[in-house]
């Protein structure tokens, strides 16, 4: 599978990245493995594994133990640590109480693991500033905890802030911005702003959020259909990729592809992006989506065409 680099850390990874939050407790551990397995064999080598709360009331753990499946469906599939890049957030969540090195012990200690590749910092609570933040993340990768580290859902003005912290206190910059970016959200990685904020601050992105929760695959034109957004269809933030599948339909109808394989070659050609992460839960679902390589640009193209950045 290509690869493409994280900003400037010297980390390449797969051109798409395989995800966990919310999924390996739901499912059984035979599935788990399948789905990594699947992963594995398509040249996937960049996961993402995140710290949640039971949703199950069955987990012996109220909040981490998503940490302690996903480490043992690691070593079950046999992958080999240093081939493969794993990331993980900080959540903040216990925080002034639990500091960012806390926080990544405990998760480290739950799934096993003695670094983690990419650590994430999601979007700071009150009073929790830029300085303290890089400050933070350069102690855990001076004492190797983590590689580098990268931004979730940032606004572009703490993003620029950070970076230039960072270059002042000579601390790595960040590598790379977990974002919402698909066809119909592109303004995050796109937007006037937000460009100019990822260049200053010398990072790719990491495209999440790219079916939209399972919209655009065209899932919930079924009215009948469960799911994530089955309560939420009708809501404006969500209804237009509702109503966005059906042309996603007919253009993979066209080009004999479907439309994850070509919502997640939409994504893929963004500015900056260097994967696209997606989850799933059945390995079928991974080869499938492994197939928006093989999509061609000028449809890509086409799609853009239809779905202008406003």
């Amino acid at each position: 599978m290509l690869q493409r680099a994280l900003g400037a850390s010297g980390i390449d990874v797969s051109v798409l990245s395989l995800g966990s939050w919310r999924t390996y407790e739901h499912i059984s551990r035979e599935q788990g493995l399948a789905v990594m397995n699947s992963a594995r064999e398509c040249g996937i080598d960049f996961l993402d594994d995140a710290r949640y709360n039971d949703e199950t009331g069955m987990a012996p753990l109220q909040t981490g133990y998503s940490e302690v499946v996903f480490g043992e469906l690691f070593r079950a599939a046999g992958w080999k640590r240093d081939e493969v890049v794993v990331a993980n957030k900080l959540w903040w969540e216990f925080w002034p109480k639990e500091s960012a090195q806390q926080e990544l012990d405990s998760s480290l200690t739950r799934m096993g693991f003695d670094h983690i590749d990419l650590i994430y910092a999601t979007a700071p609570p009150e009073g929790l500033d830029a300085a303290e933040i890089v400050e933070s993340v350069g102690g855990l990768i001076s004492s190797g905890k983590a590689r580098a580290w990268g931004v979730v859902n940032w606004p572009p003005e703490l993003l620029v802030e950070s970076a230039r912290l960072a270059r002042a206190s000579g601390v790595p910059l960040p590598c790379a911005a977990q974002l919402a970016y698909n066809v119909i959200w592109r303004s995050s990685v796109e937007g006037a702003e937000e460009s100019i904020a990822l260049r200053e601050a010398c990072v790719s992105v990491v495209a999440s959020a790219v079916l939209v929760y399972g919209a655009l695959t065209g899932k919930y034109a079924d009215p009948e259909m469960t799911g994530r957004l089955a309560a939420k269809r009708h809501e404006p933030i969500f209804k237009e990729a509702v109503d966005a599948a059906s042309t996603l339909a007919e253009l993979a109808a066209r080009f004999s592809t479907t439309p994850a394989a070509l919502a997640i070659a939409f994504a893929l050609a963004g500015p900056r992006v260097a994967s696209v992460l997606f989850g799933a839960t059945r390995p079928e679902q991974v080869r499938e989506n492994a197939k928006a390589l093989d999509v061609d640009p000028a449809v890509v193209a086409e799609l853009r065409r239809t779905y202008p950045l406003r």
